[in-house]
Parts: structure tokens; C-alpha cells; sequence
């Protein structure tokens, strides 16, 4: 159940924050987001070494994709594609919007059920698939949380332990130019908070977290997206390549 935290300001010089953790089987392996895929050059996105898709990534055009299990879908099924398929599909749009019309039509008996978000600095979409129908709506300017149910939905344990810590935090300052990228100290500490408070279910309440099985916070992500008038300034990428309460944020190499 990964943890997805979106933050829309269209009239800003930074129209689109996006702050992820992704939580997996520790044993599952990976790789740091690259540019992995040949038939893809403009693709940088992580990579599942298991299944050959990626959980979140961003080409070159300024489009972000990342998918979320829904719950009790963790894992693959007998007969069913991997759901990482859909990012390096969402990516070969040179928008979010054309994505999101595209991925809304594929057959969604071919996945396991998901959530996915699919951006640019202009829009935004949350794709709900229920196994049956993938449904592609639009994401209203404001600040957004998604995990394994539905988008701003309180009765995820961890939406309701952390969308108002967020909306209270102050919003992050991205500058590419900046050794950190900018300021993001307020979220950072909420994406590498291991005290959320609620009653642990199948999604546990915190945003960093190891179960005894193994399952837990495997990675984190801070994405920004320049204003399109901003032309010459790059989008700041951050990457934890651990749990952000024990990996350092660094810059993702977009070259």
C-alpha cells in the first residue's frame, strides 16, 4: 500500500508537487529511477527488476505516472499482467491528459484492481480500476493523499492520520539550482514519520513501516513541476533509495 501525496497549484511557478513513498516486500528487487528502458529513452522512472515495469516515473515531455495496489491485491495473480505495465504505458503520452483517455480504455481484466495517478503541470488524474472498469478522474486543484483506497479517503488509516499534518505543513520550495532542491523540510519530515497514530490494519497508519513479514517502506520520491512558461527550468526530483527515515533524499540524474 503505497502512499501517494499530490499538492495542485495551477497559477504557481510550481504547479505540481508529488511526494511518494513506495512500500514492498523488502526481497523484492529494484532499481533507483534511470533511464532502463531501451525502446524508451525518454522514460526515467524506477525500475521492478521482478516484472520489468516501475512503480513511479517521468519523461521527458513533464508527464508523472505512479500506480498503488488497491487492497487486499498486493502482489501478482495467475493470468493477470503486471500492473507496472501501466506507468511505462502512461509515459509514451506527451500529456497527461491523452494518458489518462488512453489508459481509461484498456481492459481492466487484465489487472489486478489499482489506483494510479498520471500528471503534468497543466492536469491531473486518479485512474481507479475495481478489476472490472478503469475509471479516469479528474484531480481538482488543492492537496491530495492517495494510498490503497480511494483519493482523500478517510478511512484509510493513514489518509486520516496524515492529510491534515500535510495540508498544516508548510509546502515545499523546489529549486533545481538548490543542493537539496529546494525546501522540502515540511514534508520530509511527514514522508519519514514512523508514529502515525490509528488503528493498524491491512494499511497501517504510519508512512515509514516494516511488518514482520517483510512488507514495508522501500523508497521515497519528491517530484516538482516547473510552470509551462518556465521552459529552461528542469523539474527537481528527489529520491530516498530506503526508508526516508533512514535514506537521504538525493537527486535523481535526469540526463
Amino acid at each position: 500500500m503505497c502512499t501517494l501525496v499530490l499538492l495542485r497549484r495551477p497559477t504557481q511557478l510550481w504547479p505540481l508537487i508529488v511526494a511518494a513513498n513506495r512500500d514492498e516486500m523488502a526481497d523484492r528487487p529494484w532499481l533507483a529511477p534511470g533511464r532502463w528502458w531501451g525502446d524508451r529513452p525518454d522514460v526515467i522512472a524506477g525500475q521492478d527488476s521482478l516484472a520489468g515495469g516501475s512503480w513511479l516515473g517521468m519523461n521527458d515531455a513533464g508527464v508523472v505516472a505512479a500506480i498503488l495496489n488497491r487492497v487486499g491485491t498486493l502482489g501478482p495473480a495467475p493470468g493477470k499482467r503486471s500492473r507496472g505495465e501501466l506507468v511505462l504505458e502512461a509515459l509514451d503520452h506527451a500529456d497527461a491528459a491523452d494518458a489518462a483517455d488512453a489508459l481509461s480504455h484498456l481492459a481492466a481484466r487484465a489487472y489486478r484492481p489499482f489506483n494510479m495517478v498520471v500528471a503534468d503541470s497543466r492536469d491531473a488524474f486518479w485512474l481507479r480500476s475495481d478489476g472490472e472498469r478503469i475509471a479516469a478522474l479528474t484531480i481538482a486543484p488543492g492537496l491530495h493523499m492517495l494510498s490503497a483506497l480511494d483519493l482523500d479517503d478517510r478511512t484509510s488509516p493513514r489518509i486520516d492520520a496524515y492529510l491534515d499534518r500535510f495540508a498544516a505543513a508548510p509546502p515545499p520550495r523546489p529549486d533545481p539550482n538548490h543542493p537539496d532542491g529546494g525546501d522540502w523540510s515540511g514534508w520530509i519530515g511527514l514522508m519519514s514519520d514512523a508514529g502515525g497514530v490509528g488503528n493498524p490494519s491491512e494499511e497501517t497508519p504510519a508512512m515509514c513501516f516494516r511488518r514482520p513479514d517483510g512488507f514495508g517502506t522501500v523508497s521515497g520520491s519528491l517530484i516538482a513541476l516547473p510552470s509551462p512558461d518556465q521552459e529552461k527550468t528542469p523539474p527537481v526530483w528527489r529520491f530516498a533509495a530506503g526508508r526516508p527515515d533512514q535514506a537521504a533524499f538525493a537527486a535523481v540524474d535526469m540526463g
